[in-house]
């Protein structure tokens, strides 16, 4: 008989969830920064291993809302917390768990819902010995499945993870292809590239401010080449300037990058198209988060 484990990643915004989706996935689908609140809606991620399917929901990061964005986001946790197998609790063990995160763990304990908590980024520390007191500080204040050191960057403790998961696996039939990685629309995919250049390349100010909405996809029929065309959208006019740069350096520079990740994702030549917009405030417009997919409902 097949097995299914269906698993949510949950935890601080920097923990490492989309960057220990990806590992496990093994594909790019989550878009990964050092800028908080990388991931703004749920993201499945698939990985077949043997007759095991797993399916992981990368979730937007504990954080304090601020505006109507930052609500659905945090919706998406609670939602994606519940009629699942699993969550993996993801804490950087650098950083003091603080009373949100605590309470969420509390929350799934009292309702007897299995936690892993995986504990990120151990190549930071000096020395191994400087987990034991996070480790036990954690499990006398909450009931963990499992606690496993990771190091999502260097590839160290995912194989455990899995492992871990796969031992909470259910008799029952494969939901989803066994080729799939991901449920998300390849139009969805590509936008979240675009946007993770942008994040990447783009000062503290004025990320959060930024949606990419891709407007067409389409491969050419005498070539083998995909045109995309995609507008990314800016809450301030003064946003502008930063956004396109000096004589259009910055929209060039975050196009080249995320052209070359497209091709290498979708394994063909990609021309790229961007366009900028502003859209004043849309974080706190309910009509423009929907349309640019950023709404459970």
């Amino acid at each position: 008989m097949s097995r299914t484990a269906f698993v949510t990643i949950a935890g601080r915004t920097n923990a490492g969830k989309s960057s220990l989706l990806n590992a496990i996935v093994g594909e790019k689908i989550a878009s990964v920064s050092s800028k908080p609140q990388t991931t703004r809606t749920r993201i499945t991620g698939i990985r077949c291993i043997g007759d095991v399917q797993l399916v992981f929901f990368d979730t937007p990061g504990l954080h304090r809302p601020v505006n109507k964005l930052s609500e659905h986001m945090l919706n998406t946790v609670r939602e994606s917390v519940s009629d699942i197998d699993a969550v993996i609790f993801m804490a950087d063990c650098t950083r003091r768990i603080n009373q949100q995160e605590l309470d969420l763990i509390r929350s799934l304990n009292d309702s007897k819902m299995p936690v892993i908590l995986v504990l990120n980024k151990i190549d930071l520390l000096k020395s191994m010995d400087e987990l034991a007191p996070v480790i036990a500080d954690l499990t006398s204040k909450a009931k963990f499945q499992a606690v496993i050191p990771v190091s999502v960057l260097n590839g160290d403790g995912v194989d455990i993870v899995i492992d871990e998961i796969i031992k909470l696996s259910q008799e029952s039939v494969h939901y989803f292809p066994e080729d799939m990685i991901t449920d998300q629309p390849e139009k969805v995919l590509a936008a979240e590239m675009i946007r993770e250049k942008l994040l990447q390349l783009l000062s503290d100010e004025v990320p959060h401010g930024i949606a990419v909405g891709v407007e067409e996809m389409k491969e050419r029929d005498d070539k083998d080449i995909l045109d995309i065309s995609a507008v990314i959208y800016y809450e301030r006019e003064s946003h502008k300037g930063i956004v396109i740069g000096k004589g259009g350096a910055m929209l060039k520079k975050a196009s080249t990058a995320a052209r070359i990740e497209l091709e290498e994702f979708f394994q063909i030549k990609v021309n790229l198209k961007c366009w900028v917009k502003v859209k004043e405030d849309w974080r706190n417009r309910e009509n423009l988060i929907r349309s640019f997919g950023l709404s459970e409902k």
